[in-house]
């Protein structure tokens, strides 16, 4: 699975005009399931997310996770992260999971985060989302399993 974190002091994704998810102070959480995912590769990234110290501490340095902050995510699901730039000016996206299989690997995963302790709010798969969100540093992390 990719991920990409951008540390936020707020995030919230519409869908036609209406706010379906929204959080404070956390992570936004872009989410791509890529062909031959399994739960595994799920159950890695959530808590290694979980754990990731980028929060700062009382001396500014990124010493606590979202756990220590008490902090909340948005996550969104994002086939274009798997895009694959490396011929022509048309990205590709066969990399990613199927469909089907990246809904339910994406529902896995925000349950899996939820699981951690950490309070979820998501877009909807599939759905032509607005995301918009205050970028906190700015701090943005690439993650992959």
């Amino acid at each position: 699975m990719r991920a990409l974190l951008q540390r936020v002091t707020e995030a919230r994704v519409t869908v036609n005009d209406a706010v379906i998810g929204e959080t404070g102070p956390g992570l936004m959480i872009l989410v791509c399931a890529m062909a031959g995912d399994t739960e595994a590769n799920a159950d890695k990234l959530a808590a290694k997310i979980a754990k990731l110290r980028i929060f700062p501490d009382e001396d500014g340095r990124m010493n606590r996770s979202i756990l220590d902050i008490r902090g909340s995510a948005l996550v969104v699901s994002q086939f274009t992260l798997a895009a694959d730039t490396s011929r022509g000016n048309r990205p590709g996206f066969s990399t990613a999971a199927p469909p089907d299989e990246g809904e339910r690997l994406y529902d896995y995963f925000c349950k899996q985060i939820a699981l951690q302790g950490i309070s979820v709010a998501t877009g909807r798969f599939g759905a032509d989302m607005q995301v918009s969100l205050v970028n906190s540093g700015p701090v943005t992390i690439w993650m992959e399993t």
